[in-house]
């Protein structure tokens, strides 16, 4: 009796990448294409998205550009319908547009949590509805989800985003138990401090506020950041793995310095 094929993935696998302009967005856009990914890239600010779609194609890549807002389901509809038509099905979703503001919960409008929520994580259950269906149709493909390390251990005085992380978390926990043997992974990538332009924008006051709270509650052991390239790297190894693997959750952190020896 010959033995059954394992599945393995196609030889092409076009993939997506939400929140591509800037940061860990925009390096897993380059990582993806540098290992052969065709990418769309989706995002508000479509000017930086074809700046990067130029270097791609310079670099022999193929590319996709069309404007993205996770907030509105029209729009993540508009964008699933394009970059179908342009790239052909979507074999991997990186749902890593994300909105995070300073201040304290007490301070925050009950609007400004809900935008909050309504990004980080109604946004990724848009994307899971716009594409997950027919990755179960066709018993394969990858959703992978940009998380953080306060999903697991709150900080202070960022407002809902420790919040929505853990829901985002609970979201996708359920979600894996769903999808269990349709061929289909979801997967959690878990960045800790990172450099990115996400807070670029705060007042420098409320900034200084936010990162001397924690080092009070001992969420910064020492002062290395990440670079949004060792996130990328991660996301590219796990939508990589063969079939029948299933890597997640992946905890990325910045490792301390080396301590020097004494003389």
């Amino acid at each position: 009796m010959a033995a059954s094929r394992k599945p393995v993935h196609p030889d092409r696998r076009p993939a997506v990448v939400a929140g591509a302009s800037s940061g860990i967005g925009a390096e897993t856009v380059r990582a993806l294409a540098a290992a052969g990914f065709p990418v769309a890239l989706g995002a508000r600010r479509v000017d930086r998205l074809e700046e990067l779609a130029a270097e791609i194609r310079d670099a022999g890549g193929e590319v996709f550009v069309h404007p993205l807002d996770v907030a509105s389901t029209a729009s993540v509809e508009e964008f699933a319908t394009a970059a179908a038509a342009a790239l052909g099905d979507i074999e991997v979703v990186v749902s890593n547009a994300g909105l995070l503001a300073p201040g304290a919960i007490v301070d925050a409008t009950t609007e400004e949590l809900a935008a909050e929520f309504d990004v980080n994580v109604l946004g990724a259950h848009r994307l899971v509805r716009a594409f997950g269906t027919g990755m179960v149709e066709r018993q394969r493909g990858d959703l992978v989800f940009v998380s953080s390390d306060t999903a697991l251990r709150a900080r202070p005085f960022m407002r809902g985003y420790s919040a929505t992380k853990s829901g985002l978390e609970g979201l996708v926990e359920a979600l894996q138990m769903e999808l269990e043997g349709s061929g289909v992974r979801a997967s959690v990538v878990r960045p800790g401090p990172t450099w990115s332009e996400m807070g670029s924008d705060w007042d420098a006051d409320a900034g200084a506020r936010v990162l001397t709270e924690w080092v009070k509650w001992g969420h910064a052991r020492h002062s290395h950041f990440l670079k949004a390239t060792a996130i990328a790297a991660a996301i590219t190894t796990v939508v990589s793995a063969p079939r029948g693997v299933h890597i997640s959750p992946v905890d990325v952190n910045p490792e301390a310095p080396i301590a020097k020896e004494e003389s």
